[in-house]
């Protein structure tokens, strides 16, 4: 596209250079520069200015629309676009090719456009709208951001016409539904919630909460494990959405009064998407939250996951044993089961027969044989794990132990040949032990199976583009219990920009601990002693705290002291 460019620029009475310093930001010396590598090496005059990096791509396409006078604009006001405008356009096709309608009239459409000799583009706006289209070149980013605040009153405007709609209960649903083919015609509660969920793909998040109030629904999205708000609608809207989103998981849409769980397969720009669905009827109608899970071809791995020093060492040498439980620990949210799942994918060799029980299966992974927990027909974690050991495995992984009878299950096949992974819910490692005996489970039983507890926490890292260099201050040196800053720490605050949202963060981190079993903590186990002092036993033979662990992180640069106090604030050290 350059050298078309460049050649219609050449084809102008001015030269380019001229052109290029009235138009843009490049002086007279980058000129000059650019000149005499053009005399030594050749080349035309703009790619060599593109390539020392003193003008922009679209600097190009703003000196020719000078030239022939296509419209340039710079700044415009978006709250001026109708949104109207936009219901015939999808927002991935105006994002994808950065074209933005603005106004519409009886016979002519103007579009913003950041490419003017995009003809295939110009062709498709014309058969879409059946008018003439006019175009007004803009940049890039400035287009962007107008497509996402135009889409956004448009959704916003969408709702208001969604009304109470009865939906058949055999409507055809097999196979994942693919929610950018939603075309104008079809209902407004359905693109509404295809909107929805697009949103919340878009925007990574983990889960979408939908929660009706006495005179509005509260839409929350959790993303980086922080809850959003995202948007508010009339009350009036609710029970349509709610019936659609029953339908998409087949679930029973005239049932109100009891609490439903189901499941939704779409498709999104080719890839796909498992929603785990869960509706709970409140006082003032039902409150419903999806799960997000993007199934992927990506190998889980244990170091981008966060995990490194000694803690991947231990990780990798439990992962090598032939018998023994290895218990993953923290709260609803925080990784365990991909935590998991990244150890079976390194442990995973032909030579080793891998079965899982999972309620429900989040990670496909080949190679590993996959149970998904129904307790419609009582296939709970008990009864699938008794019938898996008869098929011989080497490794067992339990996606959650919840009661003593799973528990023991477990441990009996640790004693037996078995290497068993699993998640229990504890606030750190050295809890493990004693919650188990809560459950009733003997600590002998406990002392000579246990291999080891990972304890974890997700914690959100600072986004590159805009954290910003930072000293602690007294009030945050005690709040981290800590007396000196190391000489070699690097500490950033979170700032906040376009990139990340303005949140000031960008993706997320593991912080963790690893409890390996020795004599010392064995004896301890035994003796029923309580979680503080096996803490100490193993914080003596080497073990870093979660807390500590988060403090290297810290001193880093990578997160924030309020981050880590969001995460872990709940951490006691003993």
């Amino acid at each position: 596209m350059h050298n078309e460019i460049l050649r219609t620029i050449e084809q102008t009475k001015e030269k380019i250079g001229e052109l290029l310093i009235r138009h843009t930001s490049l002086t007279k010396s980058q000129l000059e520069e650019a000149l005499e590598i053009q005399r030594l090496d050749g080349g035309l005059l703009g790619e060599i200015l593109l390539k020392k990096n003193f003008i922009l791509s679209h600097d190009l396409i703003k000196v020719v629309c000078h030239q022939i006078n296509i419209p340039y604009q710079l700044e415009f006001k978006v709250e001026d676009i109708d949104p109207n405008v936009v219901k015939d356009l999808s927002i991935n096709y105006a994002k994808h090719h950065e074209v933005l309608p603005c106004l519409e009239t009886d016979h002519q459409v103007t579009v913003y456009v950041a490419n003017p000799f995009n003809f295939n583009v110009l062709n498709d706006l014309h058969m879409i709208f059946r008018k003439e289209i006019k175009i007004i070149v803009t940049t890039p980013i400035r287009i962007q951001d107008a497509i996402n605040k135009v889409y956004e009153k448009a959704n916003r405007n969408l709702v208001d016409s969604i009304e109470d709609e009865t939906f058949e209960e055999n409507l055809d649903l097999e196979g994942p539904i693919d929610i950018l083919d939603s075309t104008s015609d079809e209902a407004p509660v359905i693109r509404f919630v295809n909107s929805i969920i697009f949103r919340a793909v878009k925007e990574r998040a983990s889960d979408i909460h939908i929660e009706p109030y006495e005179r509005e629904t509260v839409y929350r999205f959790r993303i980086n494990g922080v809850m959003t708000e995202v948007l508010r609608q009339p009350k009036k809207t609710h029970s349509a959405v709610s019936s659609r989103i029953k339908v998409m998981a087949r679930l029973d849409i005239a049932e109100k009064r009891l609490p439903q769980d189901g499941r939704i397969k779409i498709k999104i720009a080719g890839k796909d998407i498992d929603i785990r669905l869960s509706t709970v009827p409140i006082q003032s109608g039902e409150r419903i939250v999806m799960r997000v899970l993007e199934k992927n071809n990506t190998a889980l791995n244990l170091e981008t996951l966060g995990f490194r020093g000694k803690i991947l060492e231990g990780l990798q040498e439990l992962g090598a044993r032939k018998h023994g439980v290895l218990y993953v620990t923290g709260p609803t949210g925080h990784g365990k089961t991909t935590t998991l799942f990244a150890l079976l994918d390194r442990i995973k060799t032909p030579d080793k027969m891998i079965i899982t029980v999972e309620d429900p299966v989040e990670y496909e992974i080949p190679g590993i044989s996959q149970i998904q927990v129904n307790h419609k027909i009582e296939l709970s974690f008990a009864v699938a794990l008794r019938s898996i050991l008869r098929q011989n495995p080497d490794v067992v992984m339990i996606g959650e132990t919840r009661d003593k009878e799973t528990a023991e299950i477990a441990i009996n096949a640790s004693l037996t040949g078995h290497f068993v992974l699993s998640t229990l819910h504890t606030n750190d490692s050295s809890s493990a032990p004693t919650r188990l005996i809560d459950m009733g489970v003997q600590p002998f039983l406990i002392s000579s199976s246990l291999a080891g507890v990972l304890a974890q926490r997700l914690i959100r890292t600072l986004c590159s583009a805009c954290k910003q260099r930072s000293t602690l201050s007294e009030y945050e040196m005690m709040i981290l219990d800590i007396d000196v800053v190391p000489d070699s720490a690097t500490i950033f605050k979170p700032v906040g920009c376009p990139r990340c949202s303005n949140t000031g963060y960008s993706g997320r981190t593991v912080v963790s601990e690893l409890l390996l079993m020795n004599d010392e903590i064995r004896a301890l186990i035994i003796q029923k002693t309580d979680a503080a002092t096996i803490k100490k036993a193993a914080v003596r033979n080497g073990m870093r705290t979660l807390r500590g662990d988060a403090l290297d992180k810290i001193f880093e640069g990578m997160t924030s002291v309020e981050e880590i106090m969001r995460a872990i604030n709940s951490e006691q050290e003993g």
